[in-house]
């Protein structure tokens, strides 16, 4: 079936004998006009004169223009996809980078600590000043100051649901603030006879565990405030504790160079992670999203049993590397190595790819788990960094479920991405996408 009618195959020809016989094409306007049975006589004056020259070039233009509208679509669809709110929504593997959204002045003293709010938009910093500031973390605005402690305060952490907040201090004193009760401090713990360093809620927020420079770790019930257990097996400053997932387990390092795993209820020794030169700083467990890059890194199998809680841990020193470790069989899985100064804060992305670093060099490096390569350093702050921490997050009971079912993924829409971190700068800065 012909494309063309009667007329337009006729404007056709005609137009082609017309090209052909002011092109001198002799022979083949006779053969045309012969094959086409065409009666035609040549007239510059005639509509056909000139007539597929124009065709033709209205096509080229066309064809140009639709190539440059598509060239022009194709940028503009990069660019949205680019834009940092599509950015933010789609990237899972977001990581920060410079500059820094917003730097929170008003410490006066050097920031020790950062904990996001889970469900709010609010950061807690704690500081050597004596005091816990509260901020809007999308605004970059001050929300308030809280003041009860008379010492560097050391450390800071919210329970699961936002409710509470807990700071402990080098006055000896463990303090719980009521975040729906005007931030209100509604008890305090004595209990330590020496710097407390690091306190954290256990799940369930029953309980509290803290570590201290008297060389123990106690876990206190928060209603009452009693003393419940202390965990001793250090032999020096016990810098960082952190429970598990599921509280069957707790992890904490200290200046005698070496991690340990205690089970929380009996207090006993599981295991200690030796290999580190230096004091290590900070230790946590690698969530159960991170499995699958620390299998890939150490050459572990996949196996049911590696899915469970705590299965492995990372630690960091003042002899300027990070290692991972398996937490039960002791073994180190692998030194990473590129910080020049003491790493003071870890933090594994809640993807599972990457585990980020800060340290006293400045920087915030970002590393890829499974190939032990550090893939970013982003120049944090003006002096060394003290601390970090990642946006609100899953519940632990939500990476549990994703962890029982083996998969080791996590849902994009479980964390948000944000960083905070603090310095020896007196300041906060939030990185966001």
């Amino acid at each position: 079936m012909s494309l063309l009618s009667e007329r337009q195959k006729e404007e056709l020809q005609k137009s082609i004998l017309e090209y052909l016989h002011a092109n001198n094409f002799g022979d083949a306007f006779n053969a045309l006009k012969a094959d086409a049975g065409i009666d035609y006589t040549p007239d510059p004056k005639a509509k056909y004169a000139g007539l597929l020259e124009k065709k033709w070039t209205s096509v080229i233009r066309l064809q140009k223009k639709i190539m440059d509208l598509e060239n022009r679509n194709a940028a503009l669809q990069e660019e949205l996809s680019l834009s940092p709110a599509k950015r933010a929504a789609l990237q899972t593997d977001w990581v920060p980078r410079a500059p820094a959204a917003y730097t929170l002045k008003g410490h006066r003293g050097q920031v020790l600590k950062v904990a996001f709010h889970p469900t709010f938009n609010l950061i807690a910093s704690a500081s050597e000043d004596a005091t816990v500031k509260i901020w809007d973390w999308e605004t970059g605005e001050f929300e308030r100051t809280l003041k009860g402690h008379t010492r560097p305060v050391n450390d800071v952490a919210f329970d699961s649901k936002g409710n509470l907040l807990v700071t402990c201090s080098s006055d000896l004193f463990i303090k719980i603030w009521d975040v729906q009760n005007e931030w209100r401090n509604t008890k305090t713990f004595p209990g330590h006879e020496h710097t407390i360093s690091s306190v954290r809620f256990m799940p369930g927020d029953l309980q509290i565990v803290s570590a201290s420079r008297d060389q123990t770790i106690r876990i206190f019930d928060v209603a009452s405030t009693h003393l419940v257990r202390t965990i001793s097996g250090h032999t020096d400053w016990v810098r960082c504790v952190e429970p598990s997932d599921d509280g069957r387990l707790i992890v904490s390092c200290s200046n005698d160079q070496t991690a340990r795993i205690f089970d929380p209820l009996s207090g006993e020794s599981k295991m200690e992670l030796r290999g580190h030169e230096h004091t290590i700083e900070v230790v946590v467990f690698a969530p159960v999203a991170a499995y699958a890059a620390i299998r890939e890194l150490a050459g572990i199998p996949s196996t049911e049993r590696s899915n469970r809680a705590a299965a492995y841990a990372a630690t960091g020193s003042r002899d300027r590397t990070i290692k991972l470790w398996d937490t039960q069989t002791g073994q180190l899985l692998r030194t990473l190595q590129g910080h020049d100064n003491w790493v003071r804060a870890l933090v594994f992305h809640p993807c599972g790819k990457f585990l980020l670093s800060a340290c006293d060099d400045k920087t915030i490096r970002v590393w890829e788990i499974s190939t032990g390569r550090c893939v970013k350093t982003v120049e944090a702050h003006g002096h060394f960094v003290n601390c970090m921490a990642w946006g609100p997050q899953a519940p632990a009971d939500a990476a549990k479920t994703n962890g029982a079912s083996g998969s080791g993924k996590t849902e994009p829409e479980k964390f948000v991405n944000v960083v905070a971190t603090g310095s020896v700068d007196q300041t906060i800065k939030v990185w966001l996408p």
